[in-house]
């Protein structure tokens, strides 16, 4: 693999269009060869890899537009914020080279969220925005052929203001960083505050940008191969497997379930060597597609091969795709209002026990393709596993949404990760902590919590709001109010990691305040999150028991108030994102045919999102998902910049073998959701 991988280096920097074809050899790579000692192997002989040239076909991007998307061509409109750019109010002006202009500090904070193209054009920046305290400059960005996610350029030094007077801590131990901000920095001695909030952020550490490094991983593929699939779909779905299948490393192991009326698993785990690839490949491609649609019999199989392993890889997950409802498994048919039971399609070594997430504590990542899949049974199991539920509006895009998936899954930097919390002062008691779908808890006497996070990828991040009721204090001129404690496994050494724990996050008691009081800006932006999740929960309860209009009306509701928050008025883009999305999520709930074709699998995919936070694959506009790319990573997004540039050498009808692709010169980064159609090479 060490000789092939140089080659592609060298290919990559001369962007020579050609692709890599390996010839079959006799290793044997099943279950049974996959033992800690048998990972020796020697490197691929150079007569085993040919260059074999290709035609430049366009990638299988270009998702779906939104015809509710809003389009502006107005060279004084941020396209950032969507509001006018005035150089007399006192707003920095940024202009690119590539002409376009935009508020300063909105593109230094698309910037320091990972965007290093122009959100209009896409161009590549050779000079990023960066901000630093008190000042605005330039900074010239990396060589555009490097790969690696550790770009000091990225790390942007902020105005640190803020956090002097919000923040109580910073703690970074090389590993998650933490970091913790109050609502507010003082409260009155007299004055009591009721629900005040305090945020912990986690951030797990950079990649390290090569198979050695980080953990491998066994991965389960369940594929739905049902008649429905014929043509395009199941082309576009063997492109897509190809395309995982070529960028798993050689200590991966990958084993592929395919499901109609039956499920059959194609091969049992098998590491992902040269070999192992080609092998894959050709029984990937000999798939066709006729049938009806078993999920429950695809999961099963599934599940076995993962608790038939003798030996494990640190990081398990399984992929599930399927562009129909279960025609075999016995499910109450959906009425409206009623409550369908979804739990006849876990195998029991899935389902969930007492005080327990599941049984086999692996996530299922499910796929739902297409606009006749079962979005609420696919939301139900990835749900339920701890995985993430995505929505494939368009086909062609089949591959992108399982380059991002991958892209986190072969990234993973922390694992079990957990979080404990603990009151110091003595009269304070928590009131709530806030983790979406995470698993939390706490003490009887409300003076500690936790919260079981598990797996993250590279650089993620997590934010979670503990609340808790400020009293009256008679004395004293400052209150500890909590402490927090991290711990997690390093999934690549096996050890434990602590941070936290001596560091008290701690408010100003003064006599009186004077001012207006200063409410911390990523505490609000992160209830505005909070309340626009609850109230899409909400809104789609009231959609499923027919009440659209209900539906609406909280939608707008929620909207009309994170609009008027502080973080929206300071011109936050998360809170711009939410409300373009809950416009969105109106729109695909403009009728019942509307809400059943695709506002369904639209909302569950948001709620999936929003629940984890972490990113999916949703039918977007460009507009919004150009705001909204809080949960996605930077591996993501080089994984999906890689998926839209890869070169085949076969188009997607053809029935000759898929080829493993090459990848030209690295371009812009673009989400997943916010593809501009194929360009013509």
């Amino acid at each position: 693999m060490g000789g092939q991988s140089k080659w592609r280096k060298v290919k990559l920097a001369l962007g020579l269009n050609t692709c890599l074809y390996v010839s079959k050899t006799t290793d044997d790579d099943d279950e049974s060869l996959h033992s800690p000692s048998s990972r020796s192997r020697a490197p691929p002989r150079s007569s085993d890899v040919h260059r074999m040239p290709t035609t430049p076909t366009p990638s299988s991007s270009g998702l779906q537009m939104s015809k509710y998307g809003i389009k502006s061509s107005s060279k004084r409109i941020c396209a950032i914020c969507l509001t006018t750019m005035k150089s007399t109010n006192g707003q920095a002006i940024f202009t690119a080279e590539c002409s376009h202009s935009f508020h300063f500090h909105c593109i230094t904070s698309n910037v320091k969220h990972g965007n290093r193209v122009c959100p209009v054009c896409r161009a590549r920046w050779k000079e990023i925005p960066v901000e630093n305290s008190g000042s605005s400059h330039v900074k010239s960005s990396m060589n555009s052929g490097s790969w690696s996610h550790n770009d000091s350029w990225m790390i942007l030094q902020v105005n640190q203001k803020a956090e002097e007077i919000f923040s109580g801590n910073t703690c970074s131990d090389g590993r998650v960083e933490m970091k913790t901000y109050p609502e507010m920095s003082a409260v009155a001695r007299s004055a009591c505050f009721d629900n005040f909030g305090i945020l912990i952020n986690l951030k797990a550490p950079v990649a390290k940008g090569n198979h050695n490094a980080r953990a491998p991983i066994d991965l389960v593929t369940m594929l739905d191969i049902s008649g429905s699939m014929t043509g395009t779909k199941i082309a576009l779905l063997k492109q897509a497997m190809g395309f995982v299948v070529q960028n798993l490393g050689p200590l991966d192991r990958l084993s592929v379930i395919a499901f109609s009326s039956s499920a059959r698993r194609l091969f049992p785990l098998r590491r992902m060597t040269d070999n192992g690839k080609q092998e894959s490949l050709q029984i990937i491609n000999s798939l066709v597609a006729n049938g009806g649609t078993n999920i429950a019999e695809g999961l099963r199989k599934g599940a076995k091969v993962m608790t038939d392993r003798k030996f494990k890889n640190p990081v398990s997950s399984m992929i599930l795709l399927s562009d129909g409802q279960d025609t075999y498994t016995s499910i109450s048919p959906r009425k409206v209002g009623s409550k369908t039971d979804y739990q006849t399609l876990l195998p029991s070594s899935m389902k969930a026990k007492k005080d327990d997430n599941a049984a086999l504590g692996i996530p299922i990542h499910t796929f739902g393709f297409g606009m006749d899949h079962d979005a609420s049974a696919m939301h139900f199991i990835s749900e339920h596993s701890g995985g993430m539920f995505s929505f494939i509006e368009a086909e062609n895009v089949i591959q992108d949404a399982f380059a991002q998936c991958i892209g986190g899954l072969l990234s993973v930097v922390v694992q079990e990760l957990g979080v404990e919390v603990e009151c110091v002062h003595p009269v304070l008691r928590l009131g709530s902590i806030k983790a979406g779908s995470y698993k939390v808890g706490m003490d009887t006497d409300g003076r500690s919590g936790f919260i079981e996070v598990g797996d993250l990828y590279a650089e993620e991040e997590r934010d979670f709001l503990v609340a808790m009721n400020i009293p009256v204090e008679e004395s004293g001129s400052e209150m500890p109010l909590v402490r927090f404690r991290v711990i997690h496994k390093d999934p690549v050494n096996k050890t434990l990691v602590s941070a936290g724990g001596n560091e008290d996050v701690i408010i100003l008691r003064p006599e009186t305040t004077v001012g207006k009081q200063i409410v911390s800006i990523e505490v609000d932006r992160q209830r505005n999150r909070l309340r626009a999740a609850s109230a899409i929960a909400e809104a789609r309860m009231a959609a499923e028991h027919g009440n659209l209009a209900a539906a609406t009306l909280m939608l707008d509701d929620c909207r009309k108030k994170l609009s008027e928050s502080v973080s929206a008025r300071g011109g936050d883009r998360l809170c711009i994102g939410l409300v373009a999305e809950l416009r969105e999520m109106k729109e695909r709930m403009a009728s019942r045919r509307v809400y059943e074709a695709s506002g369904r699998a639209y909302v569950l995919s948001g709620l999936s999102s929003h629940s984890w936070q972490r990113a999916t694959a949703r039918g977007d506009s460009t507009e919004i998902t150009s705001q909204i790319q809080t949960y996605q990573t930077p591996s993501m997004v080089d994984m999906v910049n890689l998926s839209q540039t890869m070169c085949f050498s076969r188009s997607p009808s053809s029935s000759s073998m898929v080829n493993p692709p090459v990848a030209p010169p690295k371009k812009s980064l673009r989400s997943i959701h916010s593809f501009p159609p194929p360009q013509p090479r």
